[in-house]
């Protein structure tokens, strides 16, 4: 099984009480809780894809975390994953560890970076069907004012009609981008086909919402 996940940030006390407000007493009780939530899905020869700044701590600290949590891990590589610059740190924890990356999962194409991107490789493939073969997953904006902005994009795409070379008539821009923020699904690394459930649920939310923005305090 493969799951996805995103802004871990282990170690990054901060963002207790900034920009994501997790609510944790400290450090150690954030740590734990989401080494609790990661271990009760994943089992040992699961392959978990995290897409960026899985680490806020030195090479050591993160070496012992990766060391207690399940499965295969795989990193595409984030901002605040400075460990990496750190010669003693073990790569070998990882499965691989890359700035960006294309796969196959439950026969859809998943296009992995931690920076969101709005025009993808493989945007606008279809199945037979006129199901999505494509889907982009990301990081990086948490739940902030940038995430507010790419949904509002995404939407937007969905609305405006365009042409299409080889096509007779014109066509609304498919845009599958996932937001794979660990707050969205309680810290537990999810599959693809649940994310795609989650991400659906989420939008419809902002939707009647109106795309507010989420209440915060600065950025880090």
């Amino acid at each position: 099984m493969r799951y996805y996940i995103s802004d871990t940030h282990f170690f990054h006390e901060n963002l207790n009480f900034r920009m994501d407000n997790r609510g944790f007493a400290d450090v150690e009780a954030m740590n734990t809780h989401m080494i609790r939530q990661w271990n009760s899905r994943v089992r040992k020869k699961d392959e978990v894809v995290v897409l960026g700044d899985f680490s806020f701590g030195k090479s050591k600290e993160t070496e012992e975390i990766l060391k207690q949590l399940n499965g295969r891990k795989c990193l595409v590589e984030g901002n605040h994953d400075y460990y990496l610059s750190d010669k003693s740190f073990d790569r070998e924890l990882f499965l691989w560890v890359k700035p960006y990356a294309e796969m196959h999962d439950e026969g859809r194409k998943v296009v992995l970076s931690h920076y969101p991107i709005i025009c993808y490789n493989g945007q606008f493939h279809r199945d037979n069907r006129g199901n999505p073969r494509t889907y982009m997953l990301y990081g990086h904006v948490h739940n902030s004012y940038d995430e507010v902005l790419v949904n509002r994009f995404i939407g937007e795409m969905g609305e405006v009609p365009r042409p299409l070379h080889g096509c007779d008539h014109e066509v609304v821009t498919p845009c599958q981008m996932i937001n794979c923020f660990c707050m969205f699904s309680d810290y537990v690394p999810l599959t693809l086909t649940e994310w795609i459930e989650v991400d659906r649920k989420r939008r419809e939310t902002l939707t009647k919402m109106g795309y507010e923005t989420p209440k915060m305090t600065e950025e880090e």
